[in-house]
């Protein structure tokens, strides 16, 4: 049994994964600001705000999953100082103060790893994605800063999803109109649900992917790699 730690569990990719590494039979603890859905023996759930609240203590985590974002699109002309701000706070500095926190607890863990998220848009051009492609940029210079500085002991990888059927982009996929032409804007003709990243989360962190680090992995449906 492994012990992982996710922040942000309760919605989304987030409750994907932890759902996914309970079934697992993995030991999780989730910090976030609602509780999860699930009901299970091997869940303990502190009620918590990333940004403002005093982190729990752990003896020993395994796993460090950072899962809070933002998806904040607006045109450059709108965003404003405090948007940029709001987004880098959320998106990298709740990051690196988990990060730094649970530093001790991984090193005191088995096959140690850390995972965190990007997006598609750090790669592609996108209108109204500046404040959230910024941020993300920022996650995957600190996931490669990272891994290199805490290799062999602790290995750090992201994951940069493509649209993802959660309610954070609601607003995005608002019917199926919408669906069908963000489906249609990806090669593979389709867009994520949130098992496709709890399932590549799954191998991040386990001991199959014990070779990688410092690695950031498009899930993108094709949508970054073709052009058809």
């Amino acid at each position: 049994m492994r012990t992982v730690l996710i922040i942000g569990g309760s919605k989304g990719i987030g409750n994907a994964i932890l759902s996914s590494q309970l079934e697992l039979n993995n030991k999780v603890y989730n910090i976030s600001r609602s509780a999860p859905p699930n009901n299970h023996p091997n869940l303990t759930h502190y009620d918590c705000d990333i940004l403002t609240d005093e982190l729990p203590d752990f003896e020993s985590i395994d796993t460090l999953i950072y899962c809070p974002g933002s998806v904040n699109l607006k045109p450059i002309s709108t965003l404003t100082i405090d948007d940029f701000r709001t987004d880098f706070e959320i998106n990298v500095i709740g990051a690196v103060k988990t990060i730094k926190k649970y530093l001790k607890p991984l090193k005191n863990g088995k096959n140690t790893s850390i995972l965190l998220f990007s997006t598609v848009a750090t790669k592609l051009g996108m209108p109204y994605h500046a404040s959230i492609a910024a941020s993300k940029s920022a996650i995957e210079g600190l996931t490669k800063s990272l891994g290199a500085e805490l290799a062999p002991a602790i290995r750090v990888n992201a994951i940069a999803p493509t649209v993802t059927d959660t309610d954070l982009v609601s607003k995005i996929l608002r019917n199926d109109k919408m669906k069908e032409v963000i489906a249609e804007k990806h090669p593979l003709k389709r867009y994520l649900a949130p098992s496709d990243v709890a399932a590549l989360a799954d191998f991040l962190i386990s001991e199959n992917s014990s070779a990688m680090s410092g690695q950031i992995f498009n899930l993108d449906c094709g949508i970054v790699t073709f052009k058809l």
